[in-house]
């Protein structure tokens, strides 16, 4: 079966378990809305090689005014997929992202929508693990030094949102 198909067989229908194999294969059979009717299909999958879904590439929005990237950076920055990162990306725009200029604006941008994983964020905001260099830029040593907070500001809850920025 090739991979396409199997793609749009899963997320059309859904897998009922069948048997576990010895050899850590396992035998499901797709039920529901199939590519050959209403037949069921049997599929095998291994753990030992499981598929991954490609990770889109990024895409600047090039058409954006400023105020309509300011209010999605906004958004992308209080709904971030760990806590951690909510907390501190969130309080950080609602201090700076109206006082950032656009190179500084697509700095952030870049920052928070192409690394892949969340986690890598946090430890180069909080200094855990080195910043890669095309990272590390004027906005970063900005979010570096809100993370230290040494303020001791209570951020255990996300600021709220300005009335003309209700989601």
């Amino acid at each position: 079966m090739s991979l396409k198909r199997s793609f749009c067989l899963l997320s059309q229908s859904k897998l009922v378990r069948l048997v576990s194999r010895p050899s850590c294969k396992r035998l499901y059979r797709v039920v529901g809305p199939c590519l050959d009717g209403d037949r069921p299909i049997d599929i095998i999958l291994n753990p030992d090689n499981p598929v991954e879904h490609p990770i889109p590439q990024y895409v600047h929005r090039n058409t954006e005014t400023s105020q309509v990237k300011r209010d999605r950076l906004v958004y992308q920055s209080r709904k971030r997929g760990i806590l951690e990162n909510d907390l501190l990306l969130s309080s950080f725009a609602s201090q700076y992202l109206d006082t950032l200029n656009g190179k500084q604006l697509a700095q952030y941008d870049s920052l928070i929508n192409k690394p892949t994983n969340d986690w890598e964020i946090y430890y180069w905001i909080t200094k855990c693990k080195p910043t890669p260099s095309e990272y590390d830029t004027e906005v970063m040593d900005m979010l570096k030094t809100h993370a230290e907070n040494k303020n001791k500001e209570s951020r255990i809850r996300q600021p709220d949102l300005l009335p003309s920025r209700s989601m």
